[in-house]
């Protein structure tokens, strides 16, 4: 029997595999309580509904119902007035709508009581159901994508990417989820355009929530990494993996409008990552390329010359400008000319 070499590509290979059905588990297991969770609460407001209708009691019933509760259940949680009363308003917003309710039950609890408190369209709704189970986002996460507008960003500006002409049938789908259209930046604090560098440090600054704005999955490797080539050096502004997709995500900044060139360089990045540092069981490398404007026409053809999978989307520091900044601040155009000049 050979020793054992923790250090091994075949012991890392089989750690990895054994993390992966940990975590499949895990969510497994978050998923069945949350199914059983809404459709207990969904049943229990049906029955609060239906009695206060046949017995026309008022308010006052769920006061009394939630003190004899907690006092049959030895104080346990989850049976307050106010709770009780969410579950009222979850049975009546779904008890029609099928389709919704069945995306509801993938979802926890208290992020679907956010769902119906501040969204009220449901083709919009149905969006922040799916979207929140797809990336796993935390209550606060959600809270921030329903403040940015999300959905309507979604509708405006629509994912662009070549996911499936270039990667495998069973990936492109995975990967497509993991892209946004757009990449709502406010946490930096700025609300006027910066140079790719500083926007660059600032998000280095504030990586954690950085994290959590490109959604579940994404570990980050570093900024500014090195590749060479002969002798020859470049540098991907920041380097990421992710878990979900298996695979290297290198991400380029551009403090300008998109132009076709930035994908051919970053085609030639994918090209230098999947040669030097892609491991064999990885899955192929991945590019997102932020900018702070696109023409969807100029994108998608630019799109077909690329044999690498890129995505492009564009970066949103502010929903809207401050009356102070208003008229103060360079036109994309001077912005343009002030980074050549400087570059």
């Amino acid at each position: 029997m050979s020793k054992l070499d923790i250090n091994s590509k075949a012991y890392q290979t089989f750690f990895a595999e054994v993390c992966e059905e940990i975590t499949r588990a895990q969510i497994n297991v978050a998923n069945a309580l949350n199914n059983h969770q809404n459709i207990h609460y969904f049943n229990i407001g049906k029955i609060i509904n239906n009695q206060q209708t046949i017995n026309s009691w008022g308010k006052s019933i769920v006061n009394r119902l939630s003190k004899d509760l907690t006092e049959l259940m030895n104080g346990r949680e989850g049976y307050s007035p106010n709770n009780l009363w969410n579950m009222r308003k979850y049975f009546l917003e779904y008890q029609d709508n099928e389709e919704l309710f069945k995306l509801s039950m993938n979802i926890p609890w208290m992020h679907n009581i956010l769902i119906i408190e501040k969204i009220k369209d449901l083709k919009a709704r149905a969006y922040y159901l799916s979207a929140t189970a797809h990336n796993g986002w935390s209550r606060n996460v959600l809270l921030n994508q329903i403040k940015a507008d999300a959905y309507s960003l979604y509708l405006q500006n629509p994912k662009q990417h070549n996911f499936e002409l270039a990667l495998p049938e069973y990936l492109h789908e995975q990967a497509s989820e993991a892209l946004k259209s757009v990449y709502t930046l406010d946490f930096l604090g700025i609300a006027k355009p910066v140079h790719e560098r500083k926007l660059e440090n600032l998000l280095i600054e504030n990586v954690k929530k950085f994290l959590l704005e490109l959604g579940y999955g994404f570990c980050f490797i570093g900024n500014q990494y090195r590749l060479e080539l002969g002798e020859k050096e470049y540098f991907v502004d920041l380097l990421f993996y992710h878990r979900i997709l298996k695979c290297l995500v290198a991400i380029e900044l551009k403090a300008v409008e998109f132009e076709p060139e930035f994908v051919g360089k970053l085609d030639f990045y994918l090209q230098l990552i999947d040669e030097n540092l892609k491991q064999t069981d990885d899955n192929p490398s991945i590019g997102i390329l932020l900018c702070t404007e696109k023409n969807h026409l100029e994108v998608e053809y630019a799109l077909r010359t690329s044999s690498k999978p890129i995505g492009v989307a564009q970066y949103q520091l502010t929903k809207k400008l401050p009356d102070f900044y208003q008229g103060k601040l360079p036109t994309a155009e001077e912005l343009n000319k002030l980074i050549t000049h400087n570059s």
